[in-house]
């Protein structure tokens, strides 16, 4: 029983890891965009694209290095980091704009969110 508990904790300790590093991968890399968009003359009309690549590229890499050291449920693991992260940052987003809605780009936003976060653990659990 203190086994699979133990067990648990890990699991938790990991998908918990893999959503922080994907919250600081997206930080880092929009950071570096709205430096890039101040400083020079990229089009404006790029953001919601670029939102979305920052997103699909910080939850692989949060969703490989949170299964690193899982062995199996890479799949499983994985979707649950892309959908954490998904969550929070809707939480965050309605928090700070009172307007916030779910639209087409939001389904777009969680289905690739929950796909790269698949994709990120079938990688993480594989690599080694």
């Amino acid at each position: 029983m203190e086994l699979s508990k133990q067990i648990e904790n890990k699991k938790a300790k990991n998908v918990a890891k893999g959503v922080v590093i994907s919250l600081i991968s997206t930080t880092t890399m929009l950071l570096v965009f709205a430096i890039l968009l101040t400083y020079t003359n990229i089009n404006e009309n790029l953001i919601d694209t670029v939102i979305i690549i920052v997103t699909a590229i910080s939850i692989l890499i949060g969703s490989s290095i949170g299964n690193y050291k899982m062995k199996k449920k890479g799949i499983i693991n994985g979707a649950i980091i892309g959908s954490s992260y998904i969550i929070i940052i809707y939480f965050i987003s309605s928090i700070l704009n009172w307007r916030f809605s779910l639209d087409f780009k939001s389904i777009i936003m969680i289905v690739v969110g929950i796909f790269f976060g698949i994709l990120g653990g079938i990688i993480g659990v594989n690599k080694n």
